[in-house]
């Protein structure tokens, strides 16, 4: 098969999972011997030019007529099989799906996060998660509230998109199926509007992961990964350690963010708080693997955390916010537990409830990677994805 993969890279200045994810999935293609082309564009293009570059950013959001045009030529040079988009903001645009309007190209776009309906694309809004967009099928509270960067200015180009393309058809008829990553995005996306028997679930996979360590040979630890940004809860997790005072274990908080001096300073007067910092994945993986337990305290749905599929493949078990797609990935009791989102009190309570039962936490561990050899394996991951491509070209041959 070939596969055209699109994608418009964030900027470099800050890890992004959907770049991981993208780069991942190009090589999972290209080892099972499909026939990859690559177009991408890198938001760096315009964040050197100052003013103009974000001019430029801004007018190409809701239709670019330049991706589109050469989008067209690479369909009309490579012919693939399937055009398959997985971040088209801020440069691209969904009018690159209009690209491949009247050829045999398939359209398959992977939602890594709620943009074609939420502004913000974490439906987040002070501290809060907030879903008025989708429930609503409007922009107008993203408008209201200035829901991208906290700015009216900086939200009008978005808004402008979502609107337009509801009102054009784009996703009811230009792409010919969705990638969700859990089974709560599916639903909620199409509730949002998503033609439902477009959007597939496929999980995120992990190739090639190390065996876990034995479980006796582990540091009493508690490992946070992840951006240190107000939708992570990291706050909660820190309040909660203080709480627990000098019995809890060590807890490593590692990453960075718009967050991170207010957390060390949250953090100072606990001794068994590390800050590790933005490290190499390798290292931070084997930070993981030497932990006997994740905590993920997001207060916003995320999308799929790519840290709890590595904690899976590292037997780790997780405690997790119970709340959107981390209430479909964790299972209470069997790989992880639960707490109520933004509660320090009830994070406390179950990560120290599941900390003094060690044989109850190695027995999740074992659980987290059988759960992952079974449904995260880049093999199981290939026949997924081949699965929703051969739909989406059925479906495309119906129209065309």
């Amino acid at each position: 098969m070939k596969i055209l993969l699109v994608h418009n890279f964030y900027g470099s200045e800050a890890p992004s999972g959907e770049n991981m994810v993208f780069e991942a999935e190009k090589s999972l293609l290209r080892d099972y011997g499909h026939e990859v082309v690559e177009y991408a564009r890198h938001s760096d293009e315009i964040r050197g030019q100052g003013v103009w570059g974000m001019l430029k950013g801004a007018a190409s959001v809701p239709w670019s007529p330049f991706s589109a045009r050469d989008l067209q030529k690479v369909l009309k040079r490579e012919k693939p099989d399937v055009m398959h988009v997985h971040n088209s903001f801020p440069m691209l645009s969904p009018s690159i799906y209009y690209a491949a309007q009247s050829t045999n190209t398939a359209s398959v776009l992977t939602l890594h996060n709620y943009r074609l309906f939420c502004a913000a694309g974490i439906p987040l809004r002070e501290g809060q998660s907030c879903t008025l967009c989708l429930d609503q099928r409007s922009v107008m509270p993203a408008m209201k509230y200035g829901c991208y960067r906290g700015s009216r200015m900086a939200t009008l180009p978005l808004a402008a998109s979502i609107a337009l393309h509801r009102a054009i058809g784009t996703w009811d008829n230009q792409v010919d199926a969705f990638i969700s990553l859990t089974g709560f995005q599916r639903d909620t996306m199409v509730n949002a509007g998503l033609p439902s028997e477009k959007v597939h679930v496929k999980p995120q996979f992990y190739a090639d992961p190390p065996q876990p360590e034995p479980w006796g040979k582990r540091r009493d630890k508690v490992v946070f990964i992840g951006r240190l940004g107000e939708e992570k809860g990291v706050r909660y997790l820190i309040d909660a350690w203080s709480q627990w005072g000098d019995s809890a274990p060590e807890l490593e908080i590692i990453g960075d963010g718009p967050q991170s001096e207010m957390l060390k300073d949250l953090a100072s007067k606990s001794s068994n708080i590390h800050f590790l910092g933005q490290i190499p994945f390798e290292k931070a993986q084997r930070k993981l693997a030497n932990a006997k337990l994740l905590v993920v305290p997001s207060i916003w749905f995320e999308g799929f955390p790519m840290v709890i599929r590595e904690a899976f493949a590292l037997g780790v078990p997780v405690a997790a916010s119970r709340l959107g797609s981390m209430a479909s990935l964790v299972r209470d009791d069997e790989n992880g537990v639960f707490f109520e989102p933004g509660s320090t009190d009830d994070l406390l309570r179950s990560v120290r409830s599941a900390w003094l039962d060690q044989t109850k936490l190695e027995r999740m561990g074992k659980k987290a990677r059988a759960i992952f050899d079974k449904e995260y394996t880049a093999e199981t991951n290939h026949g997924l994805l081949i699965n929703i491509y051969e739909q989406a070209i059925s479906r495309r041959r119906e129209v065309i």
